[in-house]
């Protein structure tokens, strides 16, 4: 299915020009004509889907593969010494194509691109309604019958402790 008034669909048909870096039958593989950083490439599918709540869990696998080797390459040809890959679902979350995408953004060193967030503590009464919701009652009280931290949690906790308190939240 595609949307005759959607960007992207004709991107990836192929009706409008673009610099192509891989292409198959369901995904094009792009570079941003108002990159982040250099070599910013955006992954489209060929299908128009809203976002992520719309592709099946196949097709979705599908692109995270095509992520991980797409960034594989371009960090071996461009040199990048990381990459942020993003995709963003609904306007509040920034999205302003609405036909999924995801962005591959390679980093480097005192590169200007920015993507954060202030860090915020997770309390045990958001813990609970969230596994409450998404798992059952039940979950949450397998969680609470052992309150006590397993070593792992506790080394876990420890590392990230310490990994904010060197390079801040």
């Amino acid at each position: 299915m595609r949307d005759e008034n959607c960007i992207f669909c004709k991107i990836a048909g192929g009706e409008i020009p673009t610099t192509t870096l891989y292409e198959d039958d369901d995904f094009r593989v792009i570079l941003d004509v108002a990159p982040a950083t250099k070599g910013h490439a955006l992954i489209l599918s060929k299908e128009h889907y809203r976002n992520l709540y719309d592709l099946d869990s196949q097709l979705a696998g599908k692109a995270l593969i095509l992520a991980q080797q797409m960034t594989n390459k371009l960090k071996e040809a461009l040199g990048c010494a990381g990459f942020n890959i993003v995709q963003n679902n609904e306007a509040v979350a920034g999205q302003t194509v609405f036909h999924f995408h995801i962005h591959l953004i390679p980093r480097y060193v005192g590169d200007a691109a920015g993507i954060s967030w202030k860090s915020g503590k997770l309390s045990e009464a958001d813990r609970d309604e969230i596994v409450d919701l998404i798992s059952g009652k039940d979950k949450r009280d397998n969680i609470n019958a052992n309150k006590t931290p397993s070593r792992e949690i506790k080394t876990a906790q420890a590392k990230m402790k310490d990994y904010i308190e060197r390079h801040g939240e």
